[in-house]
């Protein structure tokens, strides 16, 4: 049984006892999260919503929280003597899938 869940503008596809990193939220560790904006659920037949599947949530437990990895972007325009390096690391909440109700 899988299901496909809508979350900070992107989409995750997940089963039971899978751990995915989501933007932050605000949350504290072992807090439950209730996902309602489910997209489509497979358990046996595949149910798809328009734009949501009803009744389908899908309970996310939270783990911990972190940073990814720095992400360099260099911009350099040759003959004009200008360049400009920037870094960014994305903050995310690891969280486990606990269960998916259809």
């Amino acid at each position: 049984m899988y299901a496909i869940i809508k979350n900070g503008g992107k989409q995750y596809k997940v089963q039971e006892g899978d751990y995915l990193n989501v933007d932050k939220l605000d949350a504290q560790p072992k807090e439950k999260i209730v996902v309602t904006e489910v997209l489509a659920v497979n358990n046996g037949e595949l149910k798809v919503g328009a734009p949501f599947v009803n009744g389908a949530t899908v309970e996310l437990e939270v783990v911990t929280e972190g940073k990814d990895k720095k992400v360099i972007t260099f911009k350099k325009r040759r003959r004009k003597d200008s360049k400009v390096k920037r870094g960014f690391r994305r903050q995310y909440t690891r969280v486990k899938v606990v269960s998916i109700k259809a």
